[in-house]
């Protein structure tokens, strides 16, 4: 592996300490006000009342910006739908920057991967300048220079069309890219791009039965990932024991 590719909402970012609160004030200002229909906006979006967390593979946990608003506003067409994206994307903007909380021990694994002479990007259902503001807020830029929202490509995930632009801007080949997600959507397009590895971190939305099946390995956390990338012998590839 010589590029990291990485999810940022569970895997960069704990999700949870990032959006809940956000997502939950978002719906309330969305419905005027009216509490159930805040609440059933949060449902439909894959709001886990029981446990209290978003699960994976919903709208606001795997989703972007235009699928969360067509869903809570169908009948939204051309520019009225628009204009909807837009204001739920400054939202997420404005609260990126404020809001943000990272996995714990990210600035420091981030460094290691550095000095390790990997090359790092982001994949992301979130928008590309709301990405990186949240980035430089809280000073990560440096370590990831290369930001794919899903308004820069064509195809958001789960298509391949974000692996292959992160290869393009890296000149790395696909088959040296590892791509790190907690949902199985980032897997699903790693699997597609024809990455080289396809990494599974528990830090996130997503849990060991529904990522073991599509990762080469699933972690705890991308704290675990220098270590891993170490251990493996020079030309092995994922899908060998150590």
């Amino acid at each position: 592996m010589r590029a990291l590719l990485f999810d940022k909402d569970g895997t960069l970012l704990d999700f949870e300490a990032s959006w809940s609160r956000v997502l939950k004030e978002l719906c309330l200002t969305l419905a005027e006000g009216d509490t159930a229909a805040a609440e059933a906006m949060l449902l439909a979006g894959g709001f886990d009342p029981a446990s209290g967390r978003f699960r994976s593979g919903g709208a606001l946990a795997a989703g972007h910006t235009v699928d969360i608003t067509r869903l809570w506003f169908p009948a939204l067409r051309g520019a009225a739908l628009q204009a909807m994206v837009e204001r739920i994307d400054n939202t997420f903007y404005e609260n990126g920057i404020t809001c943000s909380v990272p996995i714990p021990g990210l600035a420091e694994t981030l460094h290691a991967l550095s000095d390790a002479g990997f090359m790092m990007g982001v994949a992301t259902n979130d928008g590309t300048a709301a990405t990186k503001a949240a980035l430089a807020a809280l000073k990560l830029s440096d370590f990831l220079p290369h930001v794919f929202g899903y308004d820069s490509v064509e195809r958001p995930k789960p298509a391949p069309d974000i692996v292959h632009a992160f290869a393009k801007a890296t000149g790395v080949p696909l088959q040296a890219i590892a791509v790190i997600g907690d949902n199985p959507h980032d897997l699903e397009m790693a699997r597609a791009a024809g990455a080289g590895a396809a990494i599974g971190v528990l830090s996130g939305n997503g849990g060991l039965r529904e990522l073991q099946p599509l990762a080469d390995v699933v972690l705890e956390s991308v704290r675990d990932l220098p270590g891993w990338l170490a251990a493996r012998p020079p030309g092995q590839s994922p899908t060998q024991s150590d």
